[in-house]
C-alpha cells in the first residue's frame, strides 16, 4: 500500500559551555542554576507516529493513536517497532465496507454448515482430543458444543485467516466506523506481542481480527483463552486442546448453564398467537398451557422443566420453530447471530446421535439489500416503527412486521418473505384515503328561446 512507514526516534539533545571560552573581565557571578529535575520513571519517552504512508487519514489517526495507546501501558519501543511501516490493508477496508447485495437464506444458511461431512468429521474429533473429558469436567459444557464452535469456527482448525491482526486493526479504526473496537483490540493485540506469549507474526487471523481454531479477538484472548493441554502456553493456533479449553471457558464464563439443552424444536396450535414469537421467557409447562409441544413428543428433561424459554420462529409460520433455552444465548455470546447459534447447536445434536429435525426447512427466497430496505421503508411510511432502513431485518423490524400482519388479519409471524415485500410496498403506495370530494356544481340551463306566437284573428 502506497508507502511504506518510518518512525524515526527523537533523542534529547544537551549543550554544554566550551571549556576554551574567551576569558571575560569580572563579573558578578549569577546564582547557580537549580539542578534539573531527574526524569521521572514513568514518564513516557517520546514517540514520533509513522506519517509517511501516503494515506492523510491513516497517518492522521496514527499521529492520534500513539499518545493513547501508550496510556494504555504499551511500552514507546513496543509500539515503535510493531508500527513502523504499517500502512493499511486495502483488503479489510473492503471487506468491512462491503454489505451483500443479496441476503442470504437462513435456510440456506443452516444447510450449507450442517452437513454429513461436518457431521462425519465431528464424530471422529470427539474421541481424538484426549483433554475433552477434562475440558468438559472442568466447564461443564459438553463436548459436542465445543466441537460445533470449532466446526463453524474455523472447519475444525484447517481455516484460520492469515491476515495480520495488527495492521488489519489500525486499518478499521483508521477508517472510523467502528473505531473504539478496533482501537481496542489493536492495544489487545499488542499487550499479547508485549508479553510475549506470542509474537506479531504469529497474530493472524481473520479481517476482523478473530484468530485460531476457536477465533478469538485479542481482547478475549487476553481474558478468557486458557491452557488446555496444560503445557503452560495458551496457544489457540496450534493446540486443539487449548482452543477448546478456551472456547469452554468463554461460554462458563457467558451463562452456559450444566444439565440444560440449548434449544428444542416445538409445535404450536393452529391459533397460536405469534405475537408471543421473540417474546416472553416461560418454562415448558407455560408454553404446553398455549398449546406448544415438543414436536418429536418426547418430554422436556428435568432442568429444562424449570428453564426460562423464548419461542422463534426463525423461517415463519411454515418453517421449524423452536424454544430457545438460556444456553442458546450463552452461544450468542461468541457470536450474537440466531443463525449462528443455531447451526453450532444442531451441529452439536447431530455429534450427539440426535437425528434431524422434525420440520424441514421451507424454500426460502432471497431478498435483495433493496427489498429489505424497501419494506423497512414501507412499514415506516403506514406508522411501524421498523427500526430505520439499514436494510438489516433485525428484532425491531420484525417486531413491527408482526404488529402490521396482524392488523392486516395475517399470520403475525413477522417473517418477512418476498410475497410481505410486495405487499407492503403496494400498501405503502396507495393513496391515502381522505374524505369523498363533494360533486363539480351543475352548469346553468341555458334559457329557452321565446316561442313565435301565431297571429291571432285581425
Amino acid at each position: 500500500m502506497r508507502h511504506r512507514l518510518l518512525v524515526p526516534l527523537l533523542f534529547l539533545l544537551a549543550s554544554c559551555a566550551s571549556p576554551y571560552a574567551t576569558r571575560q573581565p569580572p563579573a558578578p557571578s549569577p546564582a547557580p542554576a537549580p539542578p534539573a529535575p531527574a526524569p521521572s520513571p514513568t514518564a513516557p519517552t517520546p514517540v514520533t507516529p509513522p506519517t509517511t504512508s501516503g494515506d492523510m487519514v491513516f497517518d492522521a489517526w496514527a499521529s492520534d493513536f500513539y499518545p493513547r495507546a501508550i496510556k494504555a501501558g504499551i511500552r514507546p519501543e513496543v509500539l515503535q517497532r510493531e508500527m513502523a511501516g504499517l500502512t493499511p490493508d486495502p483488503r479489510v477496508a473492503a471487506l468491512d465496507s462491503r454489505q451483500p447485495e443479496f441476503s442470504k437464506p437462513l435456510s440456506e444458511y443452516i444447510k450449507g454448515v450442517v452437513t454429513p461431512t461436518r457431521d462425519a468429521i465431528g464424530g471422529r474429533k470427539r474421541v481424538e482430543v484426549p483433554q475433552l473429558d477434562f475440558i468438559e469436567v472442568t466447564y461443564g459444557v459438553p463436548r459436542e458444543v465445543l466441537l460445533g464452535v470449532w466446526a463453524m469456527e474455523s472447519g475444525f482448525g484447517a481455516i484460520q485467516g492469515d491476515f495480520d491482526v495488527v495492521r488489519s486493526m489500525a486499518t478499521l479504526a483508521a477508517q472510523g466506523r467502528r473505531r473504539g473496537f478496533a482501537e481496542g483490540e489493536l492495544i489487545a493485540a499488542l499487550k499479547i506481542i508485549q508479553s510475549g506469549e506470542a509474537t506479531r507474526a504469529q497474530l493472524k487471523g481473520s479481517w476482523a481480527g478473530a484468530m485460531g481454531q476457536t477465533q478469538f479477538i485479542p481482547s478475549s484472548f487476553l481474558a478468557m483463552a486458557v491452557d488446555g493441554d496444560l503445557d503452560g502456553k495458551r496457544d489457540i493456533w496450534n493446540s486443539p486442546a487449548d482452543a477448546l479449553a478456551s472456547a469452554a471457558n468463554l461460554l462458563s464464563k457467558g451463562g452456559w448453564r450444566s444439565g440444560e439443552s440449548w434449544a428444542r424444536e416445538v409445535a404450536v396450535p393452529a391459533d397460536f398467537d405469534w405475537s408471543l414469537s421473540e417474546g416472553p421467557r416461560l418454562t415448558p409447562a407455560d408454553w404446553a398451557a398455549k398449546g406448544v409441544v415438543r414436536a418429536d413428543g418426547l418430554p422436556f428433561n428435568a432442568a429444562d422443566q424449570a428453564a426460562p424459554a423464548q419461542l422463534v420462529a426463525p423461517t415463519g409460520a411454515n418453517g421449524p420453530i423452536f424454544l430457545l433455552f438460556p444456553n442458546h444465548f450463552a452461544i450468542r455470546k461468541y457470536n450474537n447471530s440466531v443463525a449462528y447459534a443455531l447451526a453450532v447447536g444442531m451441529l452439536a445434536d447431530r455429534f450427539s446421535g440426535m437425528g434431524p429435525l422434525v420440520r424441514p426447512w421451507p424454500q426460502e427466497t432471497p431478498l435483495s439489500l433493496a427489498d429489505r430496505m424497501t419494506a423497512q421503508r414501507a412499514l415506516a411510511a403506514l406508522g411501524y416503527d421498523a427500526g430505520g432502513s439499514d436494510g438489516l431485518v433485525g428484532i425491531k423490524t420484525r417486531a413491527a412486521l408482526r404488529q402490521w400482519q396482524k392488523a392486516r388479519g395475517l399470520t403475525a409471524d413477522g417473517y418477512l418473505s418476498a410475497a410481505m415485500v410486495q405487499r407492503l410496498t403496494l400498501e405503502a403506495q396507495a393513496p391515502a384515503p381522505g374524505p369523498t370530494p363533494a360533486p363539480p356544481p351543475a352548469a346553468p340551463e341555458a334559457a329557452t328561446p321565446p316561442r313565435p306566437t301565431a297571429p291571432g284573428p285581425q
